[in-house]
């Protein structure tokens, strides 16, 4: 009864965290770290209570274990731009919290598990749940782009790398003027030749901003946000500044993000009440089958 008790009360915690980072990733655009770091703070305690109550390391242990994984391996995908800094550590407090899944016979339920750690069932169910919605996000902005109009190309090689790779720029990327820049925005390629704001650039030691080399004869330079945590204050202060100064011009591109912890939140919920999504769909196709 009091194992059921504090299950129960790490899902509940679990799930008011995720609908209060759901607020902040809508209204703000980013997650508040202190709120990730007492969730995850809550998930070692949680476990480390359930392993004194047992006598069973295994509760802290996986806990610290399955934390690990998930920040390494959401890290990676971090760096490959999948998603925010901010998602990588609300996977990792999920993961601390809740290191696998739990049987629930207290609320007459029990979800299909995998395999792996709780946490990348989350992970998979959330890229499932979101697939949908970036497919219908993408007809949306190809329609108010006017993509097709402007890149006929895309006709004669749908199914082409290249032509799918100009149809994803031509609609996840948006000319603003950076003086509209704010914290957090990815910044595509800018081109520039000006040896100063190279120089400026790299010496800003708050930075997520890398210079290199052009391969084309057109610029000497370019610049773009190395993740996808976007620039820094500094960065759009320097950006803000150099462009009043008439360094940079006045258009930059940047990548189009949508608030991905809404998808974190339903995944969760399908992960605590019916298990792996991924798993349920493949017994489902092996049972027609």
């Amino acid at each position: 009864m009091i194992l059921d008790g504090i299950y129960l009360i790490q899902i509940i915690i679990t799930l008011i965290f995720s609908i209060v980072f759901c607020f902040y990733d809508i209204k703000k655009g980013f997650l508040p770290n202190r709120l990730n770091y007492i969730l995850a703070a809550f998930g070692f305690a949680s476990n480390l209570i359930l392993t004194i109550i047992t006598s069973n390391i295994k509760f802290i242990f996986f806990s610290i274990i399955s934390y690990s994984i998930t920040y390494i391996i959401t890290l990676m995908l971090w760096q490959l731009n999948i998603w925010g800094g901010g998602d990588v550590k609300l996977f990792s407090s999920i993961a601390a919290v809740i290191p696998f899944g739990i049987n629930m016979p207290f609320l007459n339920n029990s979800p299909l598990l995998s395999f792996y750690p709780f946490s990348f069932t989350v992970m998979l169910n959330s890229i499932l749940v979101s697939f949908p919605f970036l497919i219908l996000l993408l007809i949306y902005l190809i329609n108010k782009n006017n993509v097709f109009d402007e890149n006929i190309e895309v006709f004669k090689g749908f199914f082409n790398y290249k032509s799918l790779k100009l149809l994803m720029d031509s609609s996840f990327n948006k000319h603003i003027n950076v003086a509209d820049l704010k914290e957090g925005m990815m910044i595509n390629n800018f081109y520039f030749d000006n040896d100063y704001v190279k120089q400026l650039i790299e010496s800003n030691k708050k930075t997520n901003l890398k210079v290199f080399k052009s391969d084309d004869n057109l610029s000497k330079y370019y610049f773009k946000t190395l993740t996808a945590g976007g620039i820094t204050k500094d960065d759009m202060y320097l950006l803000k500044i150099m462009n009043a100064q008439k360094i940079i011009s006045n258009q930059i591109s940047i990548k189009l993000g949508f608030p991905y912890v809404p998808a974190i939140l339903v995944g969760l919920v399908i992960a605590i009440f019916y298990g792996d999504l991924s798993m349920l769909i493949l017994k489902n196709i092996i049972f027609v089958i």
